[in-house]
């Protein structure tokens, strides 16, 4: 199957398996506080993440609070994420360099974005999708990264690479929903060990349906 047309039948199917309009799994109010949310996630689940925000995003209301607290004290706060030393220190710096450069507010480009501390393109292109609806590429987690090679549409690991090869196939108006729904079915179905095969609607189409 044609790489183009066989994103779209994953996509129609998907679709219809998630049925609603595919969102970040994150929990936030504002921009900042989903930037904040997607640095915590790298190597932690969506829901340990949720759990911390829960309380921190009542401690800690405004960019100010971020960019006046220090690394240190942020820490105890999100301590039991992985890494959460670096990550403390990147939100804490990105909420100081929001407000020295950009006025307080996240800004709408990838270029701009990828200058924050502990920002990266998958970061960058969560937030331009989920809170201003801009599609500027493919976020590429462990999830995207596991079903894009499953499914045949990239053979590359390099996240930058894989993203290149899912742009070129995709439907750029559905950028942003092709990682949602990637994400969801490889959380519910398409896990890393042990499959459900059975219960997977893109078996039929799938060429790692014998793993």
């Amino acid at each position: 199957m044609d790489k183009k047309k066989q994103v779209t039948e994953i996509l129609k199917r998907l679709k219809k398996e998630y049925a609603g309009t595919p969102q970040t799994a994150l929990h936030f109010s504002t921009p900042f506080e989903l930037l904040a949310a997607t640095i915590l996630s790298a190597q932690t689940t969506d829901v340990q993440v949720n759990k911390v925000t829960e309380k921190l995003f009542r401690k800690y209301r405004t960019i100010e609070d971020f960019a006046n607290s220090s690394p240190e004290k942020l820490e105890k706060d999100v301590a039991s994420v992985n890494f959460y030393r670096n990550k403390a220190k990147n939100i804490c710096n990105s909420a100081k360099m929001l407000l020295g450069q950009y006025g307080g507010n996240v800004p709408k480009t990838m270029e701009e974005l990828i200058t924050l501390p502990g920002v990266a393109r998958k970061t960058a292109n969560i937030v331009l999708s989920s809170v201003y609806g801009i599609n500027e590429g493919i976020a590429v987690d462990t999830h995207v990264k596991r079903l894009a090679n499953r499914l045949g549409l990239t053979k590359h690991v390099d996240p930058v690479k894989i993203e290149s090869d899912l742009v070129k196939m995709t439907p750029r108006i559905e950028w942003g929903n092709l990682s949602h729904l990637l994400i969801f079915h490889g959380r519910k179905v398409c896990m890393a060990r042990n499959p459900d095969h059975g219960s997977c609607v893109l078996f039929d189409i799938c060429p790692s349906r014998d793993i």
